[in-house]
């Protein structure tokens, strides 16, 4: 079965959802986009689609089945509403709104139409991501315990109208929604702690450097770290199970993975252990014959196959992998994580 579409908001991501469905998801034809802005939209002679003049008429083509939402984040609500009232199947790019409130009122509308509606939380499919949540599934790690993801930049500000506040700009909104999606469905325990610190350094009015620390009722602690301003960049992830530990160290995922051999126990000397730290015990090395390297998982991921599970959906196939009930829980965290920053302290919960 075949599926038409079009595309709201022909910036740069707009443009890739184009392209990406035209090179990797057959099942889909994009007819067509539209955008406010006329020198968007010259680009459609280029993708060889159709411009829309205007939001109205794109959503009155019954052709359309379904449509992408990729403009400023203030504007994802009252669009996605419109479209599904129209009768259009909807995908909405991230952060879906800009706060859960109003991801509750597209949800209402989402149930009183039966359209599918979904985010874009397409770095589910990251290969990084998807290494640490097969050493994971794998029982490679034990029950992780410390886990620390971290995403950092050296251009200094925000681009665009990800700088503005009231476009539903800065960090927490643009990386931290991905980093957070991703924990999430690390662990899908209840949340019962956060705190955050969100930083405005080099774009005045919105968080541009910002960290994030969530305890889940598993006993799992993160810390999410995204920064505009790293000139030595740290690892991508670092994981910390009772048994083993992850590293992932670049987008390219060079790392390493070392677990504990089953029949190796470490014995105690009496003598103290002289190190580089000085005189200890506790943080000596622990001796090479009671660990094993372990090759990282091996992956098999694209970002295509976000929508070939829409597709799937549609066909009555398959069941919805990012769910608006899953999108929402990430938003009541994003709420909580900007009300710990503004009032000063970390919050207890059950997310």
């Amino acid at each position: 079965m075949a599926f038409t579409s079009a595309v709201i908001g022909l910036g740069g991501m707009g443009t890739w959802h184009v392209e990406n469905i035209q090179k990797k998801v057959p099942r889909i034809h994009v007819k067509g986009a539209y955008d406010i802005r006329p020198e968007a939209l010259e680009k459609t002679g280029r993708l060889g689609i159709q411009a829309y003049g205007s939001l109205d008429e794109l959503l009155g083509d019954p052709e359309i089945d379904l449509v992408t939402i990729a403009i400023p984040n203030d504007m994802h609500k009252d669009t996605a509403i419109k479209a599904l009232r129209a009768g259009k199947n909807v995908v909405c790019e991230k952060p879906v709104t800009l706060n859960s409130a109003e991801l509750e009122e597209i949800i209402a509308v989402q149930k009183e139409t039966g359209k599918l509606f979904s985010v874009h939380q397409n770095r589910r499919w990251d290969k990084d991501f998807n290494i640490v949540k097969a050493a994971k599934d794998q029982g490679l790690l034990g029950d992780l315990t410390f886990v620390e993801s971290k995403v950092q930049g050296s251009r200094q500000s925000m681009y665009g109208w990800r700088g503005h506040k009231q476009n539903g700009g800065g960090m927490l909104l643009d990386w931290g929604v991905h980093l957070l999606d991703q924990i999430m469905q690390l662990d899908k325990s209840k949340i019962v702690k956060v705190d955050s610190h969100l930083l405005s350094v080099y774009t005045p009015g919105v968080d541009d450097n910002i960290k994030l620390m969530l305890l889940f009722e598993s006993g799992m602690s993160a810390v999410l770290e995204m920064s505009t301003m790293c000139l030595i960049n740290s690892y991508r992830w670092h994981v910390e199970g009772t048994s083993g530990t992850l590293c992932i160290r670049d987008w390219n995922c060079e790392g390493e993975l070392y677990q504990l051999k089953a029949d190796a126990a470490m014995e105690w000397d009496e003598d103290i252990v002289y190190t580089e730290a000085g005189p200890t015990r506790t943080m000596a090395p622990r001796p090479k014959y009671t660990m094993n390297q372990l090759p990282l998982p091996e992956v098999h991921v694209d970002w295509s196959d976000y929508y070939n599970n829409i597709c799937d959906v549609l066909e009555g196939k398959a069941e919805l992998i990012v769910k608006p009930e899953q999108s929402l829980r990430v938003m009541r965290v994003i709420d909580l994580l900007f009300r710990a920053t503004e009032e000063g302290h970390g919050f207890a919960c059950e997310l």
